[in-house]
């Protein structure tokens, strides 16, 4: 976002805010004398959002129920950003295009997205690929694009943006990195409907079962593991 010209002073609104991380990393990056409107169609993920934001002293970050469409023809922002948020639509363009109406001559769209299935150990980890297989099957099968990292540059371009784009991943050689903790928790979370389209069965998302196998197998097995890469793309309009 930095790299993007996200600065102090600056008027930002985050799409689909969930939680909120991004609207308070928008608002840390412009600062008191800036602002930040960040909208969600969830009102349970808003009022975590506004809670959390509250604790952390952001007086200058509003959280809204509303939607792209609401914001047409009205206020006109220096950047929208958007976290996880692309990989929901079969076609992204419309929703970029849309958002590039909301900026101003100059300003910046910034959208971050990852791969989910870039996921990889040294040597092999196979209960670890069997456990990302899950995830990527189950994006597929809802309708959601597991690798929207990837496809960020041609849906940019397909909207008339010309993007900048930067990569990063997390590596892990042990267990003190959480990262085969985020992802138990992750299928703990997905574990109803990947029994319910019939990607894993319940025994094999026995979750404390799980979590030991996969410590023991990262443990004996000496692994490097590159989580999914993250892609942000950037473009001024």
């Amino acid at each position: 976002m930095a790299a993007a010209g996200i600065s102090t002073g600056m008027r930002v609104l985050d799409v689909g805010c969930g939680a909120g991380d991004v609207a308070m990393l928008a608002g840390r990056l412009v600062g008191p004398t800036g602002s930040v409107l960040a909208i969600d169609r969830s009102d349970d993920a808003l009022a975590v959002a506004g809670r959390r934001a509250a604790a952390k002293g952001f007086s200058h970050i509003e959280f809204a129920k509303r939607d792209i469409a609401d914001l047409a023809g009205g206020e006109k922002f220096d950047a929208v950003t958007g976290r996880f948020l692309l990989l929901h639509f079969k076609d992204p363009t419309p929703i970029l295009r849309g958002v590039a109406s909301l900026v101003k001559p100059g300003g910046t769209v910034v959208f971050a997205e990852m791969d989910i299935g870039s996921t990889s150990a040294t040597p092999p980890f196979p209960l670890l690929e069997k456990c990302v297989g899950w995830i990527v099957s189950l994006y597929a099968r809802s309708g959601l694009e597991p690798d929207m990292g990837s496809k960020l540059y041609g849906a940019f371009r397909a909207a008339g943006l010309a993007a900048s784009l930067k990569a990063t991943c997390r590596i892990e050689t042990g267990l003190d990195g959480g990262g085969l903790a985020y992802l138990v928790g992750t299928l703990q979370t997905m574990k109803p409907a990947l029994i319910a389209l019939g990607v894993a069965t319940p025994e094999e998302l026995d979750i404390p079962s799980l979590t030991q196998r996969l410590a023991a197998d990262m443990t004996a097995g000496g692994h490097c593991v590159i989580y999914p890469r993250l892609i942000g793309a950037w473009a001024r309009t």
